[in-house]
């Protein structure tokens, strides 16, 4: 199925559905331009509704260990957040709250996929979690909650 449509996924104008390569099929957003250039990032819908995200780790996600660096997993899981809080979203969000263990490392060339949840969708907030992998292994489980926001106009100047 993997059909986003009825979801705050449609309402993205920076959606992007890769064409090309290892995750063509899948899709990610370039509007949040931190993302964009940690990343690539990417997620996919399954036939019943789950939403799965994935990276493979490049140079450039390392740290000075050669192990992916930790800001890169808790970068990754604030995407992941928003992929899966998509099909509860109605418009934009910001994480309000964030919590993690680390409990491997991973490697350059190493597939990193993220499953989760939403525990629970309230009016304001959603409440998630979630698991990094690299095959069976886990290497970082994350909590968060978004807050739903309504867009505001221009700020006005002030003299």
């Amino acid at each position: 199925m993997n059909d986003l449509s009825k979801t705050a996924f449609n309402r993205r104008p920076d959606l992007h559905v890769e064409t090309e390569g290892e995750f063509a099929g899948w899709r990610t957003w370039s509007r949040d331009n931190f993302e964009t250039h940690a990343g690539p990032f990417y997620h996919q819908m399954d036939e019943n509704g789950r939403i799965t995200c994935a990276f493979r780790v490049g140079k450039k996600h390392l740290n000075g260990s050669g192990n992916v660096h930790g800001g890169c997993f808790m970068t990754f899981a604030d995407y992941c957040l928003f992929a899966i809080a998509a099909p509860e979203m109605q418009g934009p969000g910001v994480t309000v709250g964030f919590s993690c263990e680390f409990l491997d490392a991973a490697r350059e060339g190493e597939l990193v996929e993220c499953d989760g949840e939403v525990t629970r969708g309230g009016g304001s907030l959603i409440f998630l979690r979630g698991t990094l992998r690299s095959g069976a292994r886990m290497l970082f489980t994350f909590s968060g909650t978004i807050k739903r926001v309504k867009r505001k106009g221009p700020a006005e100047t002030g003299a």
